[in-house]
């Protein structure tokens, strides 16, 4: 790799400006050369003269090379491999100790790392976060970043996942040896679109799609949402943010608010990546969620004991924070336990599974997609 990265270095210095990159700078003119470093700089240098200061300084060749050659021409791309190695928080000898061992970065649940091999190309590894500390023996082994797509199509209880950004991806695999351009389809493949919009974030280009404007534009059987948008003394918005955007249910960082002028009051979360706008499993439950705010409230009475109101509290939060399965049989003592569930049923529920013997009344205006 040594020799074609110099062979490329000497054509770019007799282009235009020359070279500069990652501090190093490489110019002709008229037959004559500069190279320099931070470390050295060198000036006057004939063809061969050139040739010899560029193979002695070879981390800083073989890296203009990597990035500039090797590396995928886009631009999101290649700033996500940059990225993946800090080479904007370390100077290229630093970088290169670093990477003589492994550098690495978490995406989402992915966990990179990279290493460069003795010519200074790079190879990269994806795992999932809670595999750190896996042989690789112990894993299922994929080389090909179409494999992902499967990977990423079920969570570990075998349940489809509509969201692919969701805390939800199983484990157990490894993309070992890829090279960048594999690295990066790879992760596209796992969280898709989310490298290209983290670049147009970096860059100060990410074009956002508030929830008004979302809104605004559905049609058909989404239609209705435009009819529950925010209201003076209302917070739908907000709810719908909390029960979706957080960084429990989705690992992007939320970006888009009600409107360009008027921010939500729910946190947008610490994702790496951002979200752009409201996506199709926030949509869709803003359907379900307008068409079930539309019934009136009604009272009803019930008598519970201080512990089986706080009980009822527990299972609510236990089904939102999706640790029901985190529960054991034998915890007696969390009010979502199974048994404690079913004991409060037995005890409260009449025949036909009324809380407290008490029917619902009403017309619930169900349209038979609960």
């Amino acid at each position: 790799m040594m020799e074609t990265a110099v062979d490329h270095l000497i054509e770019a210095a007799d282009e235009g400006t020359g070279v500069e990159f990652d501090g190093l700078r490489a110019r002709g003119t008229d037959g004559e050369y500069t190279f320099a470093t931070p470390q050295t700089e060198r000036t006057g240098l004939s063809t061969e003269a050139f040739r010899e200061t560029a193979t002695d300084h070879s981390q800083h060749v073989t890296n203009w090379y990597f990035f500039t050659r090797i590396a995928p021409e886009e631009p999101s791309r290649r700033a996500f491999l940059r990225w993946a190695e800090h080479a904007d928080e370390h100077d290229v000898p630093d970088r290169y100790d670093a990477l003589a061992d492994v550098l690495t970065r978490k995406w989402g649940q992915l966990r990179i790392t990279v290493e460069r091999d003795g010519s200074g190309d790079r190879r990269y590894e994806i795992r999932h976060e809670d595999d750190a500390d896996a042989s690789s023996d112990e894993l299922t082994a994929h080389e090909e970043p179409l494999d992902a797509r499967e990977l990423v199509r079920h969570d570990e209880r075998g349940r489809y996942r509509p969201l692919k950004t969701a805390p939800t991806l199983r484990s157990g695999w490894v993309f070992a040896d890829l090279s960048a351009s594999d690295l990066v389809e790879t992760v596209d493949f796992v969280y898709p679109a989310t490298v290209a919009n983290w670049y147009r974030e970096r860059e100060g280009e990410l074009d956002v799609t508030h929830w008004h404007e979302t809104v605004e534009r559905q049609t058909g059987i989404y239609g209705v949402v435009e009819t529950w948008d925010r209201q003076e003394g209302h917070d739908h918005v907000d709810w719908v943010a909390e029960a979706c955007c957080a960084d429990s249910q989705c690992l992007k960082r939320r970006e888009w608010e009600y409107d360009e002028d008027t921010d939500l009051d729910v946190d947008g979360g610490d994702g790496e990546f951002p979200c752009r706008e409201p996506c199709s499993m926030v949509i869709s439950a803003a359907r379900r969620w307008t068409k079930l705010e539309g019934e009136q409230s009604q009272t009803y009475e019930f008598e519970l004991t201080p512990s089986e109101k706080e009980q009822i509290e527990e299972i609510i939060d236990a089904v939102a924070e999706g640790r029901t399965d985190e529960i054991r049989e034998a915890d007696l003592g969390d009010g979502a336990n199974r048994y404690r569930a079913r004991f409060l049923r037995a005890k409260r529920f009449d025949d036909d599974g009324n809380l407290g013997g008490v029917p619902t009344d009403g017309d619930d205006g169900d349209d038979g997609d609960h």
